[in-house]
């Protein structure tokens, strides 16, 4: 069996290889770059990620290449995410890579020729009546389901995730006991593609300021200003400028460039429990074809490590996810994630709605 391995530097991509020589494979190792080399104000390093990446595979004796995606990257994934923004919705970059680039654009250049492609992510994979299924880790608090939720049908049968299995203590363990270079590195957080950059001084850069007022929801008292509705999302409370709180975001006016909130923890304007989900994605298949009443499923509207209760009927344009629970912050434009009512397969996502 052909095997190619995604490796970012990381220690989890490490283990994952590492697990993989263990079991008598050699694997072939492809290092994606996405950061912009022609950009010196947003480019992402990837110098000590190649280092670590090239020493794991001088340790295993493997190939190791360096994939450039770079403007297939900028094309899709960074477009779609300033699109998004620029309408007033909360984009989810990190779904769109996976679905995109490393798993679509990195088929059609090298992925094609081997049988399986093995990642570091924390998820696992089932096989039910001969088909493949997307099924959550054993970690609750590094579950990466809700960022593959995007993929399609011949993306989830070529994935090995042999971390699944595994909590992240146990990781750490493997790399520092199999001596792996990567051991002792932290793990990276944010947006793949950003590295150290601030995501605001992204967004500035493609879509510039605009002064706006900041209002409160229940007076229409104007407590403040913003600049610009793209930088603030529903649900966030940090990075407002206002005393006296806390302070949330509860609704944005686009078209006047003006920002609502309310203030305090238990504000019931910040919660809602209903929403739906348009231009859904069944990864596998849909299990509720010919679906008449309410199902009970389980869901997330952001990377969490709680699964919401909840019930899913269909609707026009796609499905409506009820809760019994309010939900915190629901913004429109991130994925919805859709789970079986044991929280154990990861069904499909949808861009969440009012």
């Amino acid at each position: 069996m052909k095997i190619a391995s995604l490796i970012s530097g990381g220690v989890d991509s490490a283990v994952a290889i590492h697990l993989l020589c263990e079991q008598g494979y050699k694997p072939d190792l492809f290092y994606i770059k996405i950061g912009m080399d022609t950009d010196t104000e947003l480019t992402c390093t990837a110098e000590e990620d190649i280092e670590l990446a090239t020493a794991t595979a001088r340790k295993y004796g493997l190939h190791f290449d360096i994939v450039d995606l770079q403007q297939e990257y900028w094309d899709n994934v960074v477009a779609y995410t300033i699109e998004k923004v620029k309408n007033g919705f909360t984009p989810n970059p990190d779904v769109m890579c996976n679905k995109l680039i490393k798993f679509g654009c990195f088929e059609e250049k090298a992925g094609f020729a081997y049988d399986k492609i093995m990642t570091g992510h924390y998820a696992s994979i089932e096989e039910i009546n001969g088909k493949s299924w997307l099924a959550t880790a054993v970690d609750p608090i590094k579950d990466q389901t809700d960022f593959l939720a995007q993929i399609n049908y011949l993306q989830v049968s070529k994935l090995l995730l042999p971390l699944g299995k595994y909590m992240k203590k146990d990781i750490r363990q493997i790399a520092q006991e199999a001596k792996l270079p990567s051991a002792f590195r932290k793990d990276s957080q944010g947006i793949c593609f950003l590295g150290k950059i601030n995501y605001n001084d992204f967004i500035k850069r493609f879509l510039g300021e605009k002064k706006g007022k900041i209002v409160e929801l229940e007076t229409g008292k104007v407590i403040g200003e913003h600049r610009g509705f793209w930088f603030h999302t529903i649900g966030q409370r940090k990075g407002l400028g206002l005393g006296g709180g806390p302070w949330f975001v509860i609704e944005k006016n686009i078209e006047d460039n003006v920002i609502f909130v309310s203030k305090g923890y238990d504000t019931e304007k910040q919660y809602g429990t209903s929403f739906r989900l348009v231009d859904f994605h069944f990864i596998t298949e849909n299990p509720w074809e010919n679906m008449e009443d309410e199902i009970e499923i389980r869901f997330k509207v952001r990377h969490t490590d709680t699964f919401q209760t909840g019930f899913l009927m269909p609707c026009e344009g796609g499905y409506a996810v009820r809760s019994d629970t309010p939900i915190q912050g629901i913004a429109p434009g991130q994925f919805g994630v859709v789970y079986d009512k044991e929280a154990h397969l990861c069904l499909g996502s949808g861009e969440i709605r009012k």
